[in-house]
């Protein structure tokens, strides 16, 4: 995986971010799932001051739909990123992905395809860092098609 810019690693931590509210808003967390946030929490370096910065208090934090389709998607693609980024994919990383994307309003086979997608891209030397948004356009015009 490349290494991401400033702005990519802001706007995955957003999305995470979201995914820990969704999580939250459940009756009960299975350790299994906690575990995984946890790791993605860990994994992205998250700290007291990017809470700040966000304006998050983590014991009000509660999921918000991101919008649009496009918005939706790019949150998925954020997630999926994240779990590129230590090259090892775990079952419940995908798990946790899916019920995400379900929550967006997907099918959970969208996170396999974004999967797919991100690792073709880094192997056969595709765009690296770039446009998100761009890609995920160009990602659902495919899906779609």
């Amino acid at each position: 995986m490349t290494t991401l810019t400033k702005e990519q690693t802001d706007s995955i931590k957003k999305s995470y971010l979201n995914i820990v509210g969704l999580f939250l808003g459940r009756p009960n967390i299975e350790s299994k799932y906690l575990r995984c946030l946890l790791k993605w929490g860990f994994e992205l370096d998250l700290s007291p001051e990017d809470l700040r910065q966000a304006n998050v208090d983590i014991a009000q934090l509660t999921f918000a739909d991101p919008g649009d389709k496009v918005e939706r998607v790019e949150s998925i693609y954020h997630l999926v990123h994240m779990i590129c980024l230590d090259q090892v994919v775990e079952d419940v990383e995908l798990e946790v992905a899916s019920i995400y994307a379900e929550k967006l309003g997907f099918k959970a086979s969208i996170v396999s395809d974004l999967l797919k997608s991100i690792v073709t891209a880094d192997t056969d030397g595709g765009p690296q860092g770039g446009d998100v948004r761009q890609q995920v356009i160009d990602f659902l015009e495919l899906s779609e098609g």
